[in-house]
C-alpha cells in the first residue's frame, strides 16, 4: 500500500517506522532543514532520538510529492499533526486530489471547541472518506516494535477496512468502530484526566485516590460523549478506558508530567518548556470546560484541572474541594 504521513513528530514518525516494514511509506514534515537532516542521518533527533529510520522510508518536505505518492487506488493519507495543527493542514489540503484522510490528533480545537472530524468536514466537506486512528499508544513503544492495539473510527466502512489492512500487523492490532464522536471524545478528555492523575500522584495521595479519579474520570468522558451523540459502550474500549488507563499511569505520559509539575508548584510555562513537546491536555482543558458548560454536562474533575491551569487555583485546595463534594448514586448521569 502507498501511505503518506503528514507530520514528522514523535507519533507520526513512530507510525511511519512501523508501517515501512510492510508498505511504501512517505513521511512529510514542513521543516525542510529538519527533514533533510533526518533523511541524511536516518534519525529524527528532535522527537525520537536514537531510533533508526528504515532505509526504505522516504522522508521529504515536498508537499506536492507527498500527496502524489497516495494518488493511486491503494493510497492512504494520514495526518499526524497536533490538534492545533489540524486546521492549517486540512486548509492546505483543500482543493488537492486526495483519496482519504485519517488523523491521529486527540483533543478539541482551542477557541471553537470543535472535534477533529468537525474541522475536517467544515474545510474538506462531508464526502471525503475520513476517520480517526486512536487508542492507547506511546510513540516510543510503537517505534520500538512493542505491541499495542488501536481503533479506527470512521463512518466509511471501506476506509475502516483499508486502515485495518494497512496498520494491523504483528505488533499492532487494529479494531474498527463507526462511532467517530466516541473515539474522538475518549482520546481528547483522557489527556485532561492524566493531568489530574499527575496532580494526585504529585501530592502523594496514594493509589486508592488515583483509581478513584480514573474511574470517575471515565464517567465524565462518558457523560460528555453521550451528550455529543456517542455510544456509551465506546468508552469501555480502547479509545476510552484503554487510552485513559495508559495516559493516567504511564511514565511516558506528557500530560501526567504536567500534573506532577503543577503539584510541585511549578509555573505552567516552565513545565511546558521542560517537556519540549505538546501536552494536548493543557489546551484541551479550556475547550472541554467551555463545551461542557454549553451542553450542561457536569465535569467536576475537568473543571478542577482547568481551574488549576488557568484560574490560579491551588492544586491541594482544589483536590480537597473535590473530595468534599456531596455523595451521589454512582450510576447517576
Amino acid at each position: 500500500m502507498h501511505i503518506t504521513i503528514l507530520g514528522a513528530g514523535a507519533w507520526g514518525t513512530a507510525l511511519a517506522i512501523a508501517l515501512a516494514a510492510r508498505h511504501d511509506v512517505v513521511l512529510w514534515g514542513r521543516n525542510r532543514q529538519a527533514m533533510s537532516e533526518a533523511a541524511r542521518t536516518r534519525e529524527n533527533s528532535a522527537y525520537l532520538p536514537g531510533l533508526p529510520l528504515p532505509e526504505n522510508l522516504q522522508i521529504t518536505a515536498d508537499f506536492a510529492a507527498a500527496l502524489a505518492h497516495v494518488a493511486g487506488a491503494d493510497g492512504l493519507l494520514i495526518g499526524a499533526t497536533s490538534m492545533a495543527g489540524l486546521r492549517p493542514l486540512v486548509q492546505q489540503l483543500r482543493g488537492q486530489a486526495i483519496p482519504n484522510l485519517v488523523w491521529l490528533c486527540k483533543g478539541l480545537e482551542e477557541g471553537s471547541a470543535q472535534l477533529p472530524h468537525q474541522i475536517v468536514r467544515e474545510v474538506l466537506g462531508a464526502h471525503l472518506p475520513a476517520g480517526v486512528l486512536s487508542g492507547p499508544s506511546f510513540a516510543q513503544e510503537v517505534a520500538h516494535g512493542l505491541p499495542c492495539a488501536l481503533v479506527i473510527g470512521s463512518e466509511d466502512a471501506a476506509l475502516r477496512e483499508q486502515v485495518v489492512a494497512a496498520v494491523h500487523g504483528p505488533a499492532i492490532r487494529v479494531y474498527s468502530s463507526d462511532d467517530v464522536v466516541g473515539v474522538e471524545v475518549g482520546g481528547a478528555v483522557k489527556n485532561i484526566l492524566a493531568i489530574a492523575t499527575g496532580i494526585i500522584d504529585g501530592l502523594n495521595l496514594g493509589l486508592n485516590a488515583r483509581a478513584a479519579l480514573i474511574t470517575r474520570g471515565l464517567a465524565e468522558i462518558t457523560r460528555l460523549g453521550i451528550a455529543l451523540g456517542a455510544r456509551a459502550e465506546t468508552f469501555m474500549g480502547l479509545a476510552g478506558m484503554g487510552d485513559l488507563i495508559l495516559t493516567c499511569t504511564g511514565d511516558l505520559s506528557r500530560n501526567r508530567k504536567v500534573g506532577l509539575g503543577l503539584a510541585q508548584g511549578k509555573p505552567l510555562s516552565v513545565i511546558v518548556a521542560e517537556l519540549g513537546h505538546v501536552a494536548e491536555g493543557v489546551r484541551c482543558a479550556a475547550a472541554v470546560r467551555t463545551l461542557a458548560q454549553r451542553l450542561g454536562v457536569e465535569m467536576p474533575i475537568t473543571d478542577a484541572v482547568a481551574g488549576i491551569l488557568f484560574d490560579g487555583q491551588s492544586p491541594h485546595a482544589t483536590v480537597t474541594q473535590l473530595l468534599s463534594r456531596n455523595p451521589r448514586d454512582e450510576s447517576a448521569a
